[in-house]
C-alpha cells in the first residue's frame, strides 16, 4: 500500500485529524519526540500568543499499540485548545442566531476578504457568502498535522539510517553565514536559537528586524533550508514526471502555507554560471565507494538521489494578515474597507522551517517506502540494507 496521509478539521474547530496509511507494521513511535516536534512547531521570536495557549499533544485514535504501529491506518487527534471560545461558531450542526450573538465578533459572518489568502478566491470558488468557511481551513494551524505526519515519517527513515534538519537562512533583508559544508552537529544551534538560526550575528540582527517589523505592525518573509543526511541514491526515479523525487519535494513545499518558491542545491546561483562550475564530479575509493566532493545538485539527479546530502530551500512570502489592515472590498456591496484582521505573528520562519523539515521526511518516506517496501518495519530494513549491499559492488 503506498504511503500517504490526510489531515481534517479547521483552525478553531475541535481538533485536526492525522491519518497514515500505508505504514508498516512493527515501526516503533516515541511519542515525546513527536510532541517536540509539535512544540519546534509552535516556537520562535515573532509568533503570536496563540501559540503558547495550544500546547499541541496527539492523541491516538488506532493503528498503535504500546507505542507500536499495527499495519493499519494510524490516526492522530490533536486537540484545539481555543475552540472552547469558538464552540457555537464553529459548530458542526445548526445553531440558534441567539447563541451566536453571544459570542461577539467571533459569531458574526466575515465578509472582508484579505488580500494575500484564500478568502477571495476560496468564496468564488466554492459558492461560500462567509469568508469563514475558507479561512478555517486555509489557516497555517493546520500544518500541526503535517509535522505530526512528518514525525512519523522521521521515525521510519531513521530505521534506515536517515536524518532530516532544517535551519533559518533568511528572515527579511539579513541572510545568515552558515558553514560552508554543514554537518548534521551544527544543527544542535538552530534548536538552540529562537530564530532557529545557526549564525550568531545574524541571529541578533533577524530579531532586530523582527522588532522592527512589529513596531510598524508589518510582517516579514525569508528563507529556510532543510538537509537530509544518509540518503542512498536510487530514491525517486527518472522514468516518469510523477516519479521525479525533485518535482514531489518542490509540491511538497509549496503546497504549505506561505511558501511561494523552492530552491534545490544551488540552483538559483547556479543559472549564473559555466556548466564547468556546477556539475558534481564523479569519484571513487575503496573505503568510500562513488562520491562527490561538492553538492551543488543537492543530492538530486535525474529525479532520483544520488547519495550526497539533499538541500531544499523553500522561499516565504511575508505573512498577510498585517496588524495594519490592507485594503480590500466588502462581499456583496463591493464597498471599499479595511481587511478583516485575524490573530496573526510577525514571521514564520522558524517554523515554517519546521513544517518543511516534515515535509521533506514524509516524501523521503513516501520514495523509500516504494523502493523497498515491506508489510514489517524489519523487512523494510532488510531490504535496505540489501540494496546497500548491492550498490557497493557496482
Amino acid at each position: 500500500m503506498e504511503l500517504a496521509y490526510v489531515t481534517a478539521g479547521e483552525s478553531h474547530g475541535p481538533g485536526l485529524t492525522v491519518v497514515v496509511s500505508g505504514l508498516p507494521a512493527g515501526l516503533e513511535l516515541d511519542h515525546g519526540l513527536i510532541r517536540a516536534d509539535l512544540a519546534r512547531r509552535q516556537a520562535g521570536y515573532g509568533r503570536s500568543p496563540r501559540q503558547k495557549l495550544e500546547q499541541d499533544d496527539v492523541e491516538p485514535r488506532g493503528g498503535l499499540r504500546h507505542g507500536r504501529t499495527l499495519g493499519s491506518p494510524l490516526a492522530f487527534f490533536i486537540q484545539n485548545r481555543d475552540h472552547k471560545n469558538w464552540t457555537a461558531p464553529m459548530s458542526a450542526w445548526p445553531v440558534d442566531e441567539a447563541e451566536l450573538e453571544g459570542y461577539g465578533w467571533r459569531g458574526q459572518p466575515v465578509t472582508l476578504p484579505r488580500p494575500g489568502h484564500a478568502d477571495l478566491a476560496g468564496v468564488l470558488k466554492y459558492g461560500h457568502d462567509d469568508v469563514r468557511n475558507v479561512l478555517e481551513r486555509a489557516s497555517a494551524r493546520e500544518t500541526a498535522g503535517r509535522v505530526a505526519a512528518g514525525a512519523v515519517a522521521k521515525a521510519l527513515i531513521a530505521t534506515i539510517g536517515i536524518t532530516v534538519r532544517s535551519h533559518v537562512l533568511q528572515i527579511g533583508t539579513v541572510r545568515a553565514t552558515p558553514p560552508a559544508w554543514l554537518q548534521e552537529r551544527d544543527f544542535d544551534r538552530a534548536e538552540a536559537s529562537e530564530v532557529r538560526c545557526l549564525d550568531p550575528d545574524a541571529e541578533a540582527a533577524m530579531i532586530e528586524e523582527i522588532e522592527q517589523a512589529k513596531r510598524e505592525r508589518d510582517t516579514l518573509g525569508g528563507v529556510t533550508e532543510v538537509r537530509a543526511f544518509g540518503v542512498p541514491p536510487g530514491l525517486g526515479s527518472h522514468v516518469s514526471a510523477a516519479a521525479r523525487l525533485d518535482g514531489r519535494l518542490a509540491a511538497a513545499m509549496l503546497s504549505i502555507q506561505s511558501a511561494k518558491g523552492v530552491e534545490i542545491g544551488d540552483a538559483i546561483v547556479s543559472s549564473t554560471r559555466r556548466g564547468s562550475r556546477v556539475h558534481d564530479e564523479i569519484f571513487h575509493s575503496d573505503d568510500r565507494g562513488y562520491h562527490r566532493k561538492s553538492d551543488a545538485a543537492g543530492g538530486l539527479e535525474g529525479g532520483m538521489t544520488n547519495g550526497a546530502e539533499l538541500v531544499i530551500r523553500t522561499i516565504w512570502k511575508p505573512l498577510p494578515t498585517l496588524m495594519r489592515p490592507l485594503k480590500s472590498v466588502e462581499l456583496g456591496s463591493h464597498e471599499p474597507r479595511d481587511a478583516h484582521v485575524e490573530r496573526s505573528d510577525v514571521t514564520v520562519l522558524p517554523a515554517a522551517a519546521v513544517v518543511a523539515e516534515a515535509g521533506v521526511a514524509w516524501e523521503l518516506a513516501r520514495a523509500a517506502a516504494e523502493k523497498f517496501g515491506g508489510d514489517a518495519v524489519g523487512d523494510f530494513v532488510a531490504a535496505h540494507a540489501a540494496y546497500l549491499e548491492r550498490i557497493s559492488r557496482a
